[in-house]
């Protein structure tokens, strides 16, 4: 039979308790710092945003209409300051910087001293994937249950993207790439390669090789947003695939078309044709 517990007992212990956790505050405050607080669970996550849009007749997200990109990335991916024609900007690069090889880098920053008359845009060349969604222009999304058009204001430039399955075709080479689609849940994802190593990124000189593999999703988060997430990756100038993201807005006015954007390479000559040359 156990023993009970005298009142002595227990005072006796609260006392030690309470000589044992001053001995502890007293050493922590000598070494100038305060004892750990007891662990706490762990949040949970938050639940994941659903779609609340409308959708298609196979309940796919109806992307249908005009989109556009509010920022400045046409202009430089990284972070920047303004200049001449040139609006500030935060970085869209997950980490802040592209991961280029030292002698990608350099050859990036060559073509930044050279933008004006080098890049790809100005000798009115197509804009490229993901060039051509974030320019300066909406874009319109044709949506069907075997494959998705996308146009571009800028140089009539246009994508079609298959989500039959077919296979990508090999050694060809596209302005605006060769695009598979399929969906996931409420997202869809288009793999692009075969795009050539003749287009920027961006007005910055940021560039990619023949290699360049381009994965994007597109994640609508109602009738009017969509998450766009863009990795990419290429061997012979990243140290490592990188992501970039930005929100494309549906554009609502009423009786909204794309308009014809001519690029006039002639233009571009006479405004930045260097001086002693013909």
């Amino acid at each position: 039979m156990k023993r009970p517990v005298t009142k002595v007992a227990r005072t006796l212990a609260v006392a030690l308790l309470s000589t044992a956790l001053a001995a502890v505050l007293a050493a922590a405050q000598q070494r100038g710092a305060t004892p750990a607080a007891p662990p706490r669970a762990p949040a949970a996550a938050p639940a994941a945003a659903r779609y609340t849009g409308p959708r298609t007749p196979d309940r796919k997200p109806d992307l249908n209409g005009y989109w556009q990109v509010l920022g400045t990335a046409h202009w430089n991916l990284e972070a920047h300051s303004a200049s001449e024609g040139v609006p500030a900007g935060f970085s869209v690069v997950e980490g802040g910087a592209i991961p280029y090889k030292p002698e990608a880098l350099a050859r990036r920053n060559e073509n930044f001293q050279k933008r004006m008359t080098d890049d790809p845009i100005r000798r009115c060349f197509m804009p490229g994937v993901p060039r051509a969604t974030y320019m300066p222009f909406p874009f319109e999304i044709t949506q069907m249950p075997n494959n998705i058009l996308m146009t571009y204001e800028f140089a009539h430039a246009a994508r079609t993207i298959f989500l039959d399955a077919t296979p990508h075709m090999e050694e060809l080479d596209f302005w605006m790439g060769d695009g598979r689609g399929k969906w996931e849940g409420d997202t869809l994802v288009i793999n692009t390669v075969s795009l050539g190593d003749k287009t920027w990124f961006d007005q910055a000189g940021n560039y990619h090789s023949e290699l360049l593999k381009v994965t994007e999703r597109f994640t609508p988060t109602d009738a009017t947003h969509i998450n766009y997430e863009v990795t990419l990756e290429d061997p012979n100038v990243f140290t490592r695939p990188w992501k970039m993201n930005m929100t494309l807005y549906r554009r609502v006015e009423k009786n909204l078309e794309l308009l014809d954007y001519e690029c006039a390479e002639h233009v571009y000559e006479k405004l930045f044709k260097q001086p002693g040359k013909p």
